[in-house]
């Protein structure tokens, strides 16, 4: 997912699909540890989704200084 369309999202929003996208990695980590993934270069590309999320989620959220 780009990050351009993630900032168009709520917070609220941004966290469904921050849990959304960490079950997906649970799954994908599931099925490469078993030998049943076929396409590796997922993993990656949810691991970098669920960076951009927490870094939006910072930005929005404020950092606390």
């Amino acid at each position: 997912m780009k990050t351009i369309d993630l900032r168009e999202k709520s917070v609220e929003e941004l966290k469904a699909l921050l849990d959304e996208q960490q079950l997906n990695q649970f799954r994908l980590r599931m099925a490469k540890a078993t030998g049943q993934l076929g396409k590796s270069h997922e993993v990656a590309v949810t691991r970098k989704t669920i960076a951009r999320i927490k870094t939006l989620l910072t930005e929005k959220q404020g950092n606390g200084q």
